[in-house]
């Protein structure tokens, strides 16, 4: 079985087993969330599409880390004008791993 989910803005395709990087989401380590918004579900024969979401759909997830990602480098230059400005940035994400997919 596989499901389309979408957590924080990002959608992502899951199946029991895999692990994803998901942006920053709330809770311990090694405790279970639900990701609510399933947008697509299948089952290798039968698809459900959600509009926009597929009602009583939901995915476990035990959440595994917590992290932040390389720093990203961002630098803006006016030539000739003596403006320069450098800016970094790190995204926080949550690594989980995907427990299983409960349908209606």
């Amino acid at each position: 079985m596989q499901a389309v989910v979408r957590v924080a803005g990002v959608q992502a395709r899951v199946a029991p087993g895999d692990r994803i990087f998901l942006p920053r989401i709330s809770g311990e380590i090694g405790t279970v969330t639900t990701l609510g918004e399933v947008l697509l579900l299948s089952d290798g024969e039968k698809i459900t599409v959600g509009k926009p979401v597929v009602e009583s759909a939901s995915v476990q997830a035990e959440v595994l880390d917590h992290a932040r990602d390389a720093k990203v480098l961002v630098f803006k230059k006016k030539r000739r004008k003596r403006y320069r400005r450098l800016r970094g940035h790190r995204q926080s994400y949550t690594q989980v791993l995907i427990k299983e997919i409960v349908a209606a």
